[in-house]
């Protein structure tokens, strides 16, 4: 229940835009379809899942591809055919491989204004995710944070930098939220007090 405030939050002001959302992991498909209902009729909702069974959700016109997320160039072919994106929510195989090549694949091809939202980031925490772990998905994040802040003059700059597509960073029990806007991406400037 509480994740559907989480959603609120973060996705509400996309309600009856003309937005396109992929969600990966969905394997019976009732998320897609309750998105597709959350969304309206503009959005183009596209599901990802490395079951080949997800295909039988074509039938209800839904876009599905079958490929691992954790393959960046399963993610060039399908930006090469889909073009750029709005909306990612990840809720696929949950492991750190999975979820940081998820967010460094994806988020040259998130518009402006959009959002990636990661989901189950709890494994980060879990023996069976090989975690706790210093490359896990949550220390990413953290290490995302000091990339973040790297943009203040003078402070040391990241060799891999994701500083240029971040606006923000949310986090809630279980969920990171992304906030993508390189309008918004700028270096700050000092400015002298006369």
């Amino acid at each position: 229940y509480k994740y559907f405030n989480c959603y609120e939050e973060l996705l509400g002001k996309y309600q009856n835009k003309k937005i396109v959302l992929v969600e990966i992991g969905v394997l019976n498909g009732g998320s897609l379809q309750m998105w597709k209902e959350y969304f309206g009729d503009n959005a183009r909702i596209i599901g990802i899942d490395s079951n080949d069974e997800v295909k039988k959700l074509k039938k209800y016109g839904f876009e599905i591809f079958v490929g691992d997320q954790s393959d960046p160039i399963f993610w060039k072919n399908f930006f090469d055919k889909v073009g750029k994106i709005d909306i990612l929510i990840d809720d696929g195989g949950h492991t750190n491989i999975q979820q940081i090549v998820t967010l460094t694949s994806c988020i040259q091809n998130i518009n402006d204004n959009g959002m990636i939202v990661i989901e189950d980031t709890h494994a980060s925490y879990m023996k069976n995710f090989n975690n706790p772990n210093k490359y896990s998905f949550i220390n990413f994040m953290k290490k995302t944070i000091d990339d973040l802040n790297s943009k203040f003059p003078n402070l040391k700059k990241f060799k891999y930098s994701l500083s240029d597509y971040i606006y923000s960073i949310i986090f809630y029990e279980s969920i990171v939220g992304i906030k993508i806007n390189r309008k918004r991406c700028e270096e700050n400037r000092k400015v002298n007090n006369k």
